[in-house]
């Protein structure tokens, strides 16, 4: 099984990634190994999505990046709340 998640970082940014065994790659995440995101630790684990195959988790994980998929995500996979 492969995973395409989404980490909700400190300065409020959402990250996409893909991986086929997520806790590990949480970990990793949230120790500062993964330079994309470490810099805005910690992170808390949004959703994930589970797939069969990796080339699907790569294909969402585009998706999920692109404007159409962020938007699709945030109103599908999590509530955000309006500021007061």
């Amino acid at each position: 099984m492969w995973y395409v998640y989404f980490l909700q970082l400190r300065n409020g940014d959402v990250y996409v990634g893909s991986t086929n065994d997520l806790r590990h790659r949480f970990e990793s995440h949230q120790s500062g190994y993964v330079t994309s995101t470490k810099a805005h630790l910690p992170a808390s684990l949004k959703a994930y999505i589970v797939v069969e195959t990796e080339a699907n988790a790569r294909q969402l994980e585009r998706y999920f990046r692109s404007g159409y998929g962020k938007t699709f995500a945030s109103k599908r996979f999590w509530r955000t709340e309006p500021a007061d």
